[in-house]
């Protein structure tokens, strides 16, 4: 059923000087295209992983309503590949009616610097304010007000875990049992891992990678990689706790050291070598299509030790766009709390909108693959209202990346965790400008 796969590479480190002058270069040949609410058009949409939108219908149903308009979709797989593209093709021209964003980008798009680039979506016809989770709306809006992007969806975390492996390790297996068991605390997760890895199924590891544990640990902290407007990562309670339990892990010998989204890490879930990962809702997606068939109701999923947002993402409209009320429609459209729900069933992606939550097969969902009885739909959409955002900035996605990268040097160049933060501080001097 789930489809979702988001992938994420560590993005390369640029200035937002580089960034501004594509964008001024982009936007110089705006328009708003013709005046005939009924002329013959064609919008295109750029996003990458799996928004959902032609799962779900929605394109068709859109244009089956509006049969003058013709949508093209531009994706691809991997953000960190289409973020790079999009920076080569705004300095050239050519950016497609409604474009997404990936939330680490968002800061990018509401400086001073860059938000003349996108229109102001918070006056667009038919968009509803109050039905977007606030920290959401909050996300895309400028300091003067202006809001460049509508939220598709957000990621709220959970563990999932396999249920047979806690088992044989002489641990619970139901969802409210595993939950207790690191309730409130990322620490209690790495001692839980502790106790599985005594016990383990030969070959097997509790976690699949401490850079999922360390994200996890960041992405619910309200102290990240900002404070008061600047970057502040080397004394951030989020980043330094996260580091810390990271480390523990790799020292611990609890975590298999694969990289998120590599062929490898891949592989492992079909061979059943790991217990547990952080599992943003977009996750679910990850684990059916690589678990494959032979695995159904083996996993199980539970709440995270702190509720947290990992991933989720925005639509712009582009100030050039030849059609801007056209693509505004759309994007107003497809944010709507009927059109991410539609989505979510389909794809598994949490709604942005929170009055998608009251619908019929959202709040209520369970996932067939994954805990078949335990209230999936709820536990994510719980974890999505409860989310205490942090401050971000235009780096902020390289810092992530970079921060993932120097765990990566512990789990598997076996760095100390002194050697790979110096590694990791001075790879972002010498790149972060």
């Amino acid at each position: 059923m789930f489809l979702r796969s988001r992938s994420h590479r560590a993005p390369a480190l640029l200035s937002v000087a580089v960034v501004t002058a594509a964008l001024v270069t982009g936007c110089s040949s705006g328009g708003s295209g013709s005046d005939d609410p009924n002329a013959e058009i064609t919008l295109t949409v750029g996003d990458f992983g799996t928004f959902g939108y032609k799962e779900a219908g929605l394109f068709d149903e859109y244009t089956k309503a509006h049969p003058n308009i013709t949508i093209k979709e531009n994706s691809t797989t991997v953000e960190g590949d289409y973020w790079t593209a999009l920076q080569t093709r705004l300095s050239g021209g050519g950016l497609d009616d409604v474009q997404a964003l990936e939330v680490s980008r968002i800061a990018l798009a509401t400086s001073d610097q860059l938000s003349s680039a996108f229109t102001d979506l918070s006056h667009a016809q038919g968009v509803d304010k109050d039905a977007y989770l606030p920290w959401k709306w909050k996300q895309a809006t400028t300091a003067q007000g202006k809001t460049v992007g509508l939220g598709t969806d957000v990621g709220p975390m959970a563990i999932c875990y396999r249920q047979d492996l806690f088992q044989a390790a002489g641990l619970p297996g139901d969802p409210a049992a595993v939950s207790a068991l690191w309730a409130g605390d990322w620490a209690k997760y790495v001692e839980v891992g502790r106790q599985y890895q005594a016990k383990a199924p030969k070959g097997t590891f509790f976690m699949d990678t401490a850079t999922g544990l360390y994200n996890g640990v960041v992405s619910s902290n309200t102290e990240q990689y900002y404070k008061n407007g600047k970057a502040d990562y080397q004394n951030s309670a989020g980043v330094k706790n996260g580091w810390k339990l990271a480390a523990d892990a790799v020292q611990a010998g609890i975590t298999q050291g694969l990289k998120e989204f590599d062929t490898p890490w891949q592989t492992a879930f079909s061979n059943s070598t790991f217990a547990t990962t952080v599992c943003p809702s977009w996750q679910q997606a990850n684990i059916e299509k690589y678990s494959g068939p032979g695995n159904t109701g083996k996993w199980n999923i539970a709440q995270a030790p702190a509720a947290g947002n990992w991933g989720g993402s925005f639509l712009t409209v582009p100030a050039s766009g030849k059609h801007v009320a056209q693509a505004q429609a759309l994007a107003v459209w497809l944010t709507a709390p009927e059109q991410q729900a539609k989505v979510f069933q389909k794809v598994g992606n949490i709604p942005a909108n929170q009055k998608a939550y009251a619908l019929p097969g959202v709040t209520d969902f369970t996932n067939p693959y994954i805990g078949p009885k335990a209230p999936t739909g709820q536990i994510f959409s719980t974890a999505a209202k409860a989310i205490q955002p942090a401050e971000t900035g235009p780096h902020h996605g390289d810092f992530h990346g970079a921060f993932g990268n120097g765990v990566q040097l512990m789990e598997q160049n076996h760095q100390s965790p002194d050697e790979a933060w110096a590694a990791t501080v001075k790879q972002i001097a010498s790149t972060v400008q």
